[in-house]
């Protein structure tokens, strides 16, 4: 899936070719006042070895650290997007303000071993936990306070893993659904072509059309279900093929609130107002009602104005015109990220070792 937020063919048209990217004025550029270094890592679980770039602050540590969880489709470690990289933006921001931070490369891409296309949102949360183990044997990381943050997907998966381990000290959702996938993919579709100007009528075309997609994956063959419903429209077969990958699959079915229900440690849940892709209010109220569930003590939900499903600055939040803004990402989001995490668990901050 190219798109952050599960973009699919059937959903919606976004028209995203750009041919020329606009200027990337905050992407950092080198010497870096702190260590950059290439790591490689273990996930056990699959047998595969993962690779990425590790970011250490200057001076004596140890340090609080966090691991970056990417979206849907294969990224590398920068989550590289329209010539925007904005986890090489975040990674910069958190280690000058005295994070460590891990990026790394998706199982399959860049340097990371694995077959990405056969793995599921439950397979890719073994590659985070293990990002995370990772980070525990850094002597400049204070193993207590190492936490996850996912964008998309990611925010999905950090919430697995923290269901699960009760050692990561904390969540950040960075536009993280928390709704069923069929239902994210219903609203992203009827927001993008509402914002697109599509009329009444074909919004409820695809409304209609929508329901009996999502049954097609509970029939006795789907695939023949789904071509009941595509016929034989130009890219029918390929779309078909996409929609019954075992990623797709999962994901229409899986509710991440079940996880989100188990998450004791401190969660902070934020969304760009004008996201159409993993739409705010839906979302960010099932994450504070699954965390009130969980009796989390410590959660923040964060309904950030002005920006998109990639925390740009933007007018109308249209996929198709991420490349064309210059904004990776909004000071806004990155020092809300940042402030969050020092309050918590810098050192000297309240917060005691988990």
């Amino acid at each position: 899936m190219p798109m952050r937020g599960v973009i699919l063919p059937f959903c919606v048209s976004t028209g995203l070719s750009i041919a020329v990217f606009a200027q990337r004025p905050q992407e950092p550029r080198p010497p870096y006042p702190y260590s950059a270094r290439d790591v490689t890592f273990d996930n056990k679980t699959a047998g595969i070895r993962l690779a990425g770039t590790l970011t250490l602050p200057p001076g004596k540590g140890p340090f609080p650290a966090v691991a970056l969880i990417s979206g849907s489709g294969r990224q590398n470690r920068d989550d590289a997007i329209f010539g925007h990289k904005p986890f090489l933006l975040v990674s910069d921001y958190l280690t000058r303000r005295g994070i460590v931070v891990l990026r790394y490369d998706d199982r399959g891409e860049g340097d990371s071993q694995g077959d990405y296309d056969a793995a599921t949102t439950a397979d890719l949360s073994w590659d985070a936990e293990a990002a995370f183990e990772y980070l525990k044997t850094r002597p400049e990381v204070e193993t207590g306070r190492i936490g996850l943050a996912g964008h998309s997907e990611g925010g999905a998966i950090a919430a697995m893993v923290a269901a699960r381990n009760p050692r990561v000290a904390f969540v950040i959702s960075l536009a993280g659904g928390a709704v069923p996938g069929g239902q994210i993919l219903h609203d992203q579709g009827l927001a993008i072509r509402r914002a697109q100007g599509a009329s009444q009528a074909d919004l409820d075309a695809q409304d209609r059309r929508h329901g009996p997609i999502m049954a097609a994956f509970g029939a006795p063959d789907p695939a023949r279900a789904l071509r009941e419903i595509f016929g034989d429209s130009p890219g029918a077969e390929a779309q078909i093929k996409a929609m019954l990958g075992p990623w797709m699959r999962f994901f229409i079915t899986y509710d991440p609130s079940t996880a989100i229900a188990k998450v004791k440690c401190p969660v902070l849940a934020m969304n760009g107002e004008r996201d159409l892709q993993v739409i705010p209010d839906p979302n960010l109220n099932a994450w504070e009602a699954a965390l009130r569930k969980a009796g989390n003590k410590d959660f923040t939900v964060r309904r950030l104005p002005g920006l998109n499903h990639l925390f740009q600055t933007c007018e109308d939040g249209l996929p198709e015109k991420y490349g064309e803004i210059e904004e990776t990402m909004s000071p806004i989001a990155l020092d809300t990220m940042a402030s969050w995490i020092l309050k918590r668990f810098a050192r000297g901050s309240p917060m005691e070792d988990r």
